[in-house]
């Protein structure tokens, strides 16, 4: 019986002399044996502890232990009863033992790639860059320590909805591959609470769902080179989102929550920005139908909703609502209006955003009403 793990052994000695302990733990393989001889017929039991420098390890006679089932084997075999799990001979361990302890693995090219051989479960930052992946390889979705994952310059056309079961995944490359799309179930999974860095640079995505602003915990969205057409509409939800860079997509105007972001730093050079139309658009209903006055107080009154209370179809309605400048919202009843904002106003540092040295950018307004309309016309002047 054999256990991976950290271990540090502590002497008692150490307090009376005056020192301390190191208090770090090195990887080791924790092992139950047995041994028996001819003096003393009934099996002694040890704990036998060997590490990368000391394979054939250091044996301890077997006490108690934090693991039950392995203290409970210990007993059994200190006691000289039978033990019904397997237990290990006094061997040397093997070096390929200690490979299951690795927390870094980088592999950049196909005939590195492991096809026959498992990742080491205990890998935390796995990068597998130029192996011609065309899919995300399911073994790396049973890691479950992974916190950084870099699957950049291959040719994964699609994200499995599983990535979102990684629940310590801090950091998420997919730079260079041939994505189309950043699935809702992603956006709505366990990376809401974990994911800090996303970089979708380089790929064919135009337009990111909605609930992609439920990803909270966003510090560091890299979105360079897609073929993007438009932010998504909720996007100052990304309240701890410092560093943006869109550069080189096909945006022809900022949504109106743009405005709440606060960043340290944002490029979008290279967009195709129109510029800002005279005369606004109009489209108020007098009066309001039913749909967008219900509309209306579920979402000022942060009324929950979903699937299973209304159908699907109005759930997206409600949750691409647009936003008045007055802080209440409207579906299909407004007025909408585009001026230009100097990007200084939500960002430390900005990138130019064209060749002749411009900080502005066109962002669209909406207005619930009329009279919200008037009092803010300053605003598009």
């Amino acid at each position: 019986m054999k256990l991976h793990c950290e271990v540090e052994v502590i002497s008692r000695h150490l307090p009376a002399l005056g020192l301390r302990n190191r208090g770090k733990g090195v990887r080791a393989v924790l092992s139950l044996c047995q041994q028996t001889s001819r003096s003393q017929p009934s099996a002694r039991a040890f704990l036998l502890i060997s590490t990368l420098k000391d394979k054939r390890g250091t044996r301890y006679e077997a006490n108690s232990s934090s693991l039950k089932g392995f203290l409970s084997a210990v007993r059994l075999a200190h006691r000289g009863c039978k033990v019904d799990i397997p237990v290990s001979t006094l061997t040397p361990v093997k070096t390929s033992e200690f490979e299951n302890f690795k927390t870094k693995m980088v592999i950049t090219s196909k005939k590195d790639y492991p096809l026959s051989k498992n990742f080491p479960y205990s890998l935390e930052h796995l990068q597998t860059s130029y192996c011609g992946l065309v899919r995300v390889d399911m073994r790396m979705l049973c890691l479950k320590n992974l916190r950084k994952l870099d699957l950049s310059h291959n040719h994964i056309k699609k994200l499995p909805a599983t990535i979102g079961d990684l629940i310590h995944l801090q950091e998420l490359n997919l730079n260079d591959n041939h994505l189309e799309s950043f699935s809702v179930a992603l956006c709505q999974s366990t990376l809401q609470k974990s994911l800090r860095t996303l970089d979708l640079s380089k790929n064919k995505i135009k337009a990111l769902p909605v609930q992609f602003c439920q990803l909270h915990e966003l510090t560091n969205l890299k979105l360079d080179d897609n073929e993007l057409i438009q932010f998504p509409c909720k996007i100052g939800q990304l309240i701890n989102l410092r560093f943006l860079s869109a550069a080189r997509n096909k945006l022809p105007f900022l949504p109106s929550e743009f405005r709440n972001l606060s960043l340290e730093y944002l490029d979008l050079f290279g967009n195709t920005f129109e510029q800002p139309k005279v005369l606004p658009v109009i489209k108020l209903q007098a009066p309001l139908t039913l749909l967008e006055s219900s509309a209306r107080t579920i979402l000022y009154n942060r009324i929950p909703y979903g699937s299973h209370i209304i159908p699907f179809h109005l759930c997206q309605d409600l949750d691409t609502a647009k936003t008045c400048v007055c802080g209440r919202f409207c579906l299909n009843s407004f007025i909408q209006g585009t001026t230009t904002m100097n990007l200084h106003s939500v960002a430390h540092t900005v990138v130019l955003v064209d060749n002749m040295g411009g900080t502005e950018a066109p962002i669209v307004s909406y207005f619930c009403s009329l009279g919200c309309y008037v009092n803010s016309s300053d605003m598009l002047k």
